[in-house]
């Protein structure tokens, strides 16, 4: 079962803008060792999905996984071989937008090996490039 929101204010979106960098989500809170983006782009929730199965797997039941972004944005398709106007499509995926910036993944109580290992492996499933980031020491 993929991820999207279990309701909306409204079944349909605009494309929006992809210009700036993230404004929140940009330093890892939760576990030791995050996936941060580099890029800008839409991540759709297979991908998603596909990133959190890929480590939980790298792991074997060991660590802990945090999915920081969410699909809440829908993307409409109309069907193969329609022609142009007769209104918006229907909805056919759903994606979060992603910024510069924005740490995706976070993973915890695992050895920094590890942790950069499955997040390179997660790092695969995605259209965007990734760095691999620790946690800073707060004081």
């Amino acid at each position: 079962m993929s991820l999207m929101p279990k309701r909306t204010k409204h079944r349909k979106m605009q494309k929006g803008q992809f210009s700036g960098l993230s404004r929140r989500g940009n330093f890892v809170h939760f576990g030791d060792f995050g996936m941060q983006s580099l890029e800008r782009g839409w991540v759709t929730a297979q991908q998603i999905e596909a990133c959190r199965v890929t480590i939980n797997r790298y792991f074997q039941r060991r660590g802990k996984v945090w999915i920081r972004i969410f699909p809440d944005k829908p993307v409409t398709k109309k069907p193969a071989e329609v022609r142009m106007g007769k209104g918006k499509g229907a909805v056919d995926h759903w994606v979060a937008v992603v910024r510069p910036g924005r740490i995706m993944f976070e993973v915890g109580n695992v050895t920094p090996a590890e942790a950069q290992s499955a997040l390179r492996l997660a790092a695969a499933k995605l259209g965007i490039k990734t760095r691999f980031v620790k946690r800073l020491e707060q004081v």
